[in-house]
This record gives structure tokens, sequence and C-alpha cells, in this order.
């Protein structure tokens, strides 16, 4: 069914409403780190930035998911989005006073890493309680295609604000793009209260370390579960997006290393490719959720971008992008519907917490197989030998795949 998620007039408020926020995070990255590179020219902070965005999604998404199996996933999120408009208001008041010092800087960054964990795992059991099982794909991939498209726009409206209103206000302005939906989350009918009883009843407290090493043991049970966030986890680790951040130096290997529209579209072309992917796989219903279809998909990713790694030619390294992006938001889309549908109820914030800490938390360590090998053997080399070794890993994961029933169909 096309679109089937937008048929629930909650899923249509909370798309709108996550994709702005979504857009205000693209917007206030933009700000922050031209001011950030502006007064300190420090590399050392932009490699923070990055660590700082993902080491809280290894180090907190498990503790975030077991919460929200707990407690309401609404007050969660809004606590992530007053975190992520206080931060937008700090970087304002510091611009304005001319007060911003590095570790200003550094702690601002944290939070804001930290803000965005208490709203992954959360955000991914309310999608459940607002489509249900049925309708959760098609949710997941529309949620996916948000994203992407608020890191489409996030930049364009983001340099318009530096341009119209200057860093000072275009970020305290930011800042109130989070405020729908804080307010939306304040009376949706949704959480545990909106629950079935025996929903909400196999919910269990939280205990700490021994809940955690139990969560990872009942993960591990599931062989659905344990062979997508493995493949998440893979990714990230191996990849990632770590190969946009040495986007100039393919750009000037393929004789467009100048700011211009060439080096731009190399940047746009995986977004653009994962944005369309989200439309045209909804539009037809395409691709029915199966951990050997996502295996597939990530195998074609890996060649996509290995293919890259060595084009000499830039119309082709701008097709393989645009594939790459195209099927990493497919397989990645997948993967997480399946981890929800396969999830008990009592155990699903969790699995979404282990899957967010392999599929993002890994991510701190891509910089490590594509740039630091890439300073040793070159950037096309280093991305290449990460596309195949992933390629290995995938293939005997494909293998375990085959093993498993496939899910039951939604």
């Amino acid at each position: 069914m096309a679109f089937a998620a937008l048929r629930h007039r909650g899923y249509r408020a909370y798309f709108l409403l996550s994709a702005l926020a979504m857009m205000a995070d693209s917007i206030e990255h933009v700000i922050s780190y031209w001011v950030i590179f502006q007064k300190f020219q420090s590399p050392a902070l932009g490699g923070f930035a990055v660590v700082s965005h993902w080491l809280p999604y290894l180090l907190f998404s498990l503790s975030s998911g077991i919460a929200a199996d707990r407690y309401d996933p609404r007050r969660m999120i809004q606590l992530g989005m007053a975190l992520f408009m206080g931060v937008s208001v700090a970087w304002g008041v510091l611009f304005i006073t001319g007060a911003l010092q590095v570790w200003h800087a550094a702690l601002l960054l944290v939070v804001h890493g930290c803000a965005g964990v208490l709203w992954g795992p959360p955000s991914q059991v309310l999608l459940h309680d607002i489509v249900g099982r049925e309708h959760l794909q098609s949710a997941v991939r529309l949620n996916a295609t948000a994203r992407q498209l608020g890191l489409l726009l996030g930049p364009a409206i983001g340099g318009a604000f530096l341009l119209a209103l200057g860093p000072n206000l275009g970020i305290l302005v930011n800042a109130l793009l989070y405020l729908p939906f804080i307010l939306w989350l304040v009376a949706a009918p949704y959480g545990p209260r909106f629950r079935a009883a025996s929903t909400a009843a196999a919910q269990r407290a939280v205990r700490g370390f021994g809940d955690i090493a139990r969560t990872l043991a009942e993960i591990g049970r599931h062989r659905v579960i344990a062979s997508m966030t493995l493949l998440a986890g893979g990714a990230s680790l191996l990849i990632g997006n770590a190969y946009q951040a040495q986007m100039p130096g393919f750009a000037q290997d393929l004789g467009h290393g100048h700011v211009d529209f060439s080096y731009s579209a190399l940047l746009a072309a995986d977004a653009a490719g994962a944005l369309l992917a989200g439309f045209v796989l909804e539009s037809r219903g395409l691709l029915r959720p199966r951990p050997q279809t996502a295996c597939l998909l990530a195998l074609i990713w890996c060649a996509a971008l290995a293919g890259f790694a060595f084009s000499p030619y830039y119309a082709l390294a701008l097709a393989l992008l645009f594939v790459a992006g195209f099927v990493e938001l497919a397989f990645n889309a997948m993967a997480q519907t399946l981890v929800q549908l396969e999830a008990p109820p009592a155990l699903r914030g969790r699995a979404i917490g282990v899957y967010n800490m392999f599929a993002m938390g890994m991510r701190t360590f891509s910089g490590v197989t594509v740039g630091l090998v890439g300073a040793r053997i070159g950037i096309h080399g280093s991305l290449a030998v990460s596309a195949a070794v992933l390629f290995v890993l995938i293939g005997l994961l494909l293998q375990f795949a085959r093993r498993t029933p496939p899910a039951p169909a939604t």
C-alpha cells in the first residue's frame, strides 16, 4: 500500500513535525560549525564535533531504549527537544556576548549529542504506537526519508539564515523550530497510557548494568534482531558516513576540487538518492522486509561505494553515489523495521536501543577505517578496502539470515 503510514492522522503530524526538528538540527550544525571554524580555526575541535555527535549513541542508546520501555516516550522526546532548544539558545547568547570559548563549544556539542539519544529510541517506540505493526515499515521508511529531507534542506536554510539574519539571530530563530513538536507531544494520544493493558503490564523496570547485560543476552537469542543489528553496526563501523568527510579529496582527484556546483553535486548525490528511495519505495509499496533482502541491498551499497572509490569519471562517481544513497536508505530502514517487528513488546525499547547503539554509535570509529587508514594508503584505497571487508562480513550474515524464517507479512 503506497504511503500507508500517512493514512494515520497522527503519523502525518508526527512526520511533518519530526522533519522540521531534523531540519532544525541540521541548521544548527551549519551555523554553529561555521562560527566555531571562524573563531577558533581548530581542526581538533571539528573532529571533536563529530565524535561528540556519535559517541553518546554508543554509550547511552541502550539506556535510552530501556527507559522508553518503562516511561512515556513522548516525555523523553520532549526532553530531547528541550535540550536541542537550550543548546541553540546558549549558542546564541554566547555569539551575541562574544564570550564563546573552546570549553563552551565542547560542552554544547556534547549536550547536543545527548539530546539526539533522548530523541532516537523513544521516537521509534512511538512510531509503533502511532501506526501499529501493519504499517510500521512504511513509517520507518518515511521517517528515514524525512531525515534525508532535513539533511538536504538544512544546509540551504542554514545558509539563508546566516546571510539574512546573521549567526546571532539565526541560531535563536532556529531554536523556535523545535517548539511545534514539543507542543504536539503534550496531548498526542500515544504512549503507555493508550496501549493494551497486557502490553503495558509486560514492561520491566530499569535494573542498571545487570539489566543491560540481560538485554544483550536476550537480543542474541533473537536471530533476526541480532543479524540486523550486526548488519547496521558493521556498516557504521567500517564505512558509516566517513567518506563524506573525505569528499573534498575525492572531488579534487576527479578534477572538481573547487567550491562550485560540481563539488556540491557530489555532496548532495548520496542524500538525493536516499530521498528518492524513500518516495519511490513508498509510492510502490516495494521491498517487503526480509533479512536476506536487507543483506543483498547492503552488498549493493558496498559495491557502489567501492566503484565510486576507483571511478576516474565524474559522471560515473556521481551516479554511484546516488545508487549508494538509494540502497543505504532501503537496507537501513528495512533492518530497523525487522528489529521492531521481531522484538516482543516488553523488549521493544531495549531492542531498539541496542540497534541504535550499533547503527549510530559505531559511526564514532568509522573515521579510523576510512580517514586514518586513508592517510596511509590513500582515501580511494581505504574506502575500497573497507567496502570489501564489509562485503565479506555481510556475505556471512546472509548465510546466517538464510536460516532465519521470514518476517510475518505486514
